[in-house]
This record gives structure tokens, C-alpha cells and sequence, in this order.
């Protein structure tokens, strides 16, 4: 194959698309999100034996067990799927909407207008549901996409890929404005994300080599997030329950995703009250703990963490922990550590809570709350592109406004510059 001959050709296809995508009307768009719907449904069974394959091909060439959870699709996962396309057509259409619109001196009004972005490359690893996700978002914010997931889920890309075509078909839609990349050579990714002329944005979700080659090496605007290195910090005036029923869970409820919780910060004065309560949960659930000297004081069965330790986005059952003298210095290593991803607090202090709100520079920030909230499905947002860590265009769960922009409209009658 030319694979740039290839790329070529899909991005010229979503150029098209994308143009007819753009004025397609908000019903349209959710009919064809509702057929997409009825397809996965329709369509379980098959989807479930496709990605099996993927599974035990997984296992054959030795994924993890972390990665072996986020490429399975669980009739849980797909009915979570199907759920989040009801949501997106269930949402308002961002597109065409008019904000600010103010009237100036010279007489003419001035205002802003919701335009889809155009053309977007997503880069994946192993999560199928992801290309649900997108096509999802992309479609009711008007744009079209380009997906390129792992070769490890290539059959339950492709499964899912016939569903998405079979919805837009039968809403009378282009079945180019959702294109899946139909190779695995890594050749292709390379063009995606240098094909100036037709992509608009790039947005690679996966491990942290992938996004630091995209970053490093697209031509064009990209949308990321590096790491997920999240942290709780017990306050000590946190509710000792909420303290434990949350850091329980935003480490242990899953280990492979990004909002999972890397380091635990525990304020001195209660932490002989809720360390043991809480090391005695971790253990139970076979997490190894690593600790500062003051954590490992208190629990023997934990070991010393290294520098490398707070850095680290483990995606397993692995936790740091380290015991602060308080809110400062809870802040200041959260600060220095963090990947800005997500960040909570457990406290009963208002005004320690609202400090930590305002001085925490993380995407998401958190009062008495799991990280593991940190989606754009909890977040109502239907589904999410990605985690944004950056501050520019979009920060947090990208969802539909994520995945549009702002052009400035004029009204007038007439009027000239004088």
C-alpha cells in the first residue's frame, strides 16, 4: 500500500464530508447518532466476538493486564457506549449558536459564533469505545474525523467502524465524515498528523511515548494530555469515612485509566487515624504501597518512595504516599508533581477547600469527590474526546464545545467606517 497516497485520499474524503457534516442540522446529526445506536445494539453479539479476537491476540503477545482492561468490550461497556450516543444527540448543538451579540458605537452589533473545527485526526491506543466517543462528539459539533486506533483493536475498531457507517447511512449522512484508518503500518500516523491541507486538529489519546511523538512531530495543532499523576489530599479536618471511602476509590475502582489516583497526601495530625484504616484496604486489594519515611513508620508493609515515585503514572496497583504538615505543603507538592490532570481534596474546612479549588493548576480540581469523576460522561458532557491537560483550546474533558471555535460575526445596514 501507499500509505501516503492513502492518507491522502481519506483526508480529501473528510474535507468533503466535513464541509456537508458542517451544515447538516441538528436532527439529522441525532438521527444518525440514534441509528448508530440501534446498530451497536443490533450488533452485540458480533462486536464481543470481534473483539475477542483482539483479546486473545492481546494476550499472545503479552499485554498487561491493565491493557488487556481497556481493550475489552463488556456488554456493560457497549451499553455504556450506546448510552453515551443517546446523551450526544440528547445535547444542544453548539454549532450556529451566537454569543455577546452587543451593539457599538458606530451603530453596527458585534457578536461571536460556535463553528465546528473542521477536519480531526484521533490517535488511540487499545480503548474500542473511543472510537465510539468520537465519532459521537465530532459529529454533532460538525465535524468530520479521521481515527487511527491500535493494531491490538483493529477487529473491534472495524466492528464498530461498520456499526458508525451503517447509523450515518441510514440518516442519510456521508459515511466519510467517520473514516478509520484500515492500516496498521505506522507509516500512516506520520501522514495524519503533517496532512496540513485537510486535518485541522490532532488529538492522540494513549501512552505517554505516543503523545510525546505526536506532540513532537504534527504539523498541526494538537489537543493532548501526557499523564495522568493524580492526587488526593486528607485534610486534617477531613471526615475520616469520606477520607477513606474516596481514596479508596479513586485508587482501586480501576487502575488503568488516567483519572485513577498515583499519590495520596495525608495531613500529619490525622494520619495515624486513617493510614491504617486506609493500607488495610490497598493490601487487601494486592496494591503495593510506597511511602515516605513517615508512611512507612506507620505502615511497615509499605516501602520507600523514591523521587521517581511522585512522578509516576503507574496505571497499576502501585500508590505513593507521603505524610504533609498541611494545606501548604500539600499544594506545593501537588504543584510541583502533578501532570495537571486531576487533583481532590477531602476536607470540612469551606475556606481550606476554596483555597485549594482556586490555587490547585490542574485541569480538574476536586472537593470531597473521587478523581475517578474526571470524565466527560460523569461530567454530562455525553462523551469525551480526551483529558485535556493543556490550557489552550481546551482544557479538561473535551467534549462538544472542545471541538469547535469562536468566529467573530458583524451585523450591519448599510453602515461604512467613517
Amino acid at each position: 500500500m501507499d500509505i501516503k497516497a492513502y492518507m491522502q485520499d481519506l483526508g480529501l474524503k473528510a474535507r468533503i464530508a466535513g464541509r456537508e457534516i458542517s451544515r447538516t442540522d441538528s436532527s439529522k446529526k441525532n438521527s444518525a447518532l440514534l441509528a448508530c445506536a440501534k446498530a451497536l445494539e443490533a450488533k452485540q453479539d458480533y462486536l464481543i466476538s470481534e473483539n475477542q479476537k483482539d483479546l486473545e491476540q492481546g494476550k499472545l503477545n503479552g499485554l498487561d493486564a491493565a491493557s488487556l482492561d481497556r481493550l475489552a468490550l463488556t456488554p456493560k461497556g457497549i451499553a455504556a457506549m450506546i448510552e453515551g450516543l443517546k446523551q450526544v444527540a440528547a445535547l444542544p448543538d453548539p454549532v450556529g449558536e451566537i454569543s455577546g451579540l452587543s451593539y457599538r458605537p458606530s451603530g453596527i452589533q458585534v457578536g461571536q459564533m460556535r463553528v465546528p473545527l473542521g477536519v480531526i485526526g484521533i490517535i488511540y491506543e487499545s480503548r474500542p469505545n473511543v472510537t465510539v466517543d468520537a465519532a459521537a462528539l465530532c459529529l454533532k459539533s460538525g465535524n468530520a474525523c479521521i481515527l487511527r486506533g491500535g493494531s491490538e483493536a483493529i477487529h473491534s475498531n472495524q466492528a464498530i467502524a461498520a456499526c458508525i457507517a451503517d447509523g450515518l447511512t441510514a440518516a442519510g449522512l456521508p459515511t466519510d465524515a467517520v473514516q478509520i484508518v484500515a492500516t496498521a503500518d505506522r507509516a500512516a500516523v506520520g501522514e495524519l498528523i503533517t496532512l496540513q491541507q485537510y486535518v485541522d486538529v490532532i488529538v492522540p489519546r494513549g501512552g505517554k511515548s505516543l503523545i510525546e511523538r505526536i506532540s513532537k512531530e504534527a504539523t498541526i495543532p494538537v489537543i493532548k494530555h501526557l499523564d495522568g499523576i493524580c492526587h488526593v489530599y486528607i485534610d486534617d479536618d477531613a471526615d475520616v469515612d469520606k477520607a477513606i471511602r474516596i481514596a479508596d476509590n479513586a485508587k482501586t475502582h480501576r487502575y488503568g485509566v488516567c483519572n485513577a489516583m498515583e499519590t495520596l497526601l495525608v495531613a500529619e495530625s490525622i494520619a495515624a487515624t486513617v493510614l491504617p484504616l486506609l493500607a488495610e484496604i490497598y493490601l487487601s486489594k494486592g496494591v503495593v504501597l510506597r511511602g515516605c519515611a513517615k508512611t512507612c513508620s506507620l505502615v511497615p508493609a509499605s516501602t520507600r518512595a523514591t523521587e521517581e515515585d511522585w512522578h509516576t503514572e503507574y496505571l497499576a496497583p502501585i500508590l505513593s504516599i507521603k505524610i504533609v504538615k498541611g494545606l501548604d505543603e500539600a499544594i506545593a507538592h501537588i504543584n510541583h508533581y502533578s501532570s495537571s490532570h486531576t487533583e481532590a481534596i477531602v476536607t470540612e474546612d469551606y475556606s481550606k477547600a476554596r483555597r485549594f479549588l482556586r490555587e490547585i493548576d490542574s485541569s480538574s480540581v476536586m472537593v470531597n469527590a473521587s478523581t475517578r469523576f474526571a470524565d466527560g460522561f460523569e461530567y454530562g458532557l455525553g462523551a469525551e474526546i480526551g483529558i485535556s491537560t493543556d490550557k489552550l483550546h481546551a482544557r479538561g474533558p473535551v467534549g462538544l464545545l472542545g471541538l469547535t471555535s469562536l468566529k467573530y460575526i458583524v451585523l450591519g445596514d448599510g453602515h461604512i467606517r467613517q
